[in-house]
């Protein structure tokens, strides 16, 4: 089982709702909150995902994607492949 990190910021709704969907689902996530001002940490997290939004959800090392990745693998095995 690879560990899944979710990189958030401050005030994001999709942030939010990603956490209460895998909170559903029974898998247990790191959360990482990334500062707005944090532009190293911005920079950082783009050149691994190629993502300017949050937030980032990934398992290992894997880019699994933001919310609306997550809400399309929920509708396809409800995230038992995040288990």
């Amino acid at each position: 089982m690879k560990n899944v990190v979710v990189y958030t910021m401050k005030n994001c709704p999709y942030c939010v709702a990603a956490k209460q969907l895998l909170t559903r689902r029974g898998i247990k996530f790191e959360e990482i909150l990334v500062r707005e001002d944090d532009d190293a940490k911005w920079e950082e997290l783009y050149k691994i995902s190629g993502m300017k939004t949050m937030p980032q959800i990934f398992q290992g090392k894997d880019l699994v994607g933001g919310y609306t990745e997550l809400t399309e693998l929920d509708s396809q095995d409800e995230l038992k492949s995040l288990k």
